[in-house]
């Protein structure tokens, strides 16, 4: 018998300035995150990674699927960012940490 899932439609925003990205991989914590309707635990692209605090040192580059537990996954620690379109924005305190901890630059957006 076939396996088959019914049709999903995926929307993802870019919030890239640049072509030049370095990441890494990270354990992606499943602490905090809730199901979405589908039942999985998804860490979105663009999450300032580890927390959106004092303690951040980049940000995530592709969707993590947490819904089995803490999930290896990509961690931007250089790039321009386009602010404005990440899923949440970050807090000044993650801001001054991602200038102290990694690479990662913040540009503004040319006509939205």
């Amino acid at each position: 018998m076939p396996y088959v899932k019914g049709k999903t439609t995926i929307s993802e925003i870019n919030f890239l300035a640049s072509s030049h990205v370095i990441a890494h991989t990270y354990q992606i914590s499943d602490v905090g995150v809730t199901a979405n309707a589908q039942g999985r635990k998804l860490v979105p692209a663009g999450t300032v990674y580890p927390a959106n605090d004092n303690t951040a040192i980049g940000i995530t580059y592709t969707d993590t699927d947490v819904t089995e537990g803490p999930q290896p996954g990509s961690v931007i620690i250089e790039a321009w960012i386009l602010e404005e379109r990440m899923p949440v924005a970050p807090t000044a305190a993650a801001k001054t940490a991602l200038t102290a901890n990694s690479k990662i630059k913040f540009k503004q957006s040319v006509g939205g």
